[in-house]
């Protein structure tokens, strides 16, 4: 497992490769704020996967961003991921209000 230090983040997919339609690039930005989205700060750290299927959230409370398409989990103390083949594991330590 990775395990990051982090206040939020927002999970979002890139263009992918017409050769490889089951897959695509995707990142995890990570932030020292909550609602990154309302502000132009940039994240700390951005990582980033290069062919994955699915991302599976365990135990946090997501918001979905339709304008942009992407996730964002807010109020989190550390996030904690596994990759496994084309799969993102992701769990967490979230205070929730």
């Amino acid at each position: 497992m990775n395990k990051y230090e982090t206040k939020s983040i927002i999970i979002g997919r890139k263009k992918g490769k017409e050769d490889k339609p089951d897959v695509r690039p995707c990142f995890i930005s990570l932030f020292d704020k909550n609602d990154p989205h309302k502000d132009i700060k940039v994240p700390f750290e951005v990582l980033e996967f290069e062919e994955v299927h699915k991302i599976v959230i365990e135990g946090l409370d997501v918001n979905y961003l339709l304008p942009g398409n992407d996730i964002i989990i807010n109020d989190l103390e550390h996030i904690e991921f596994k990759v496994d083949g084309p799969h993102i594991f992701l769990t967490g330590k979230q205070t929730k209000k």
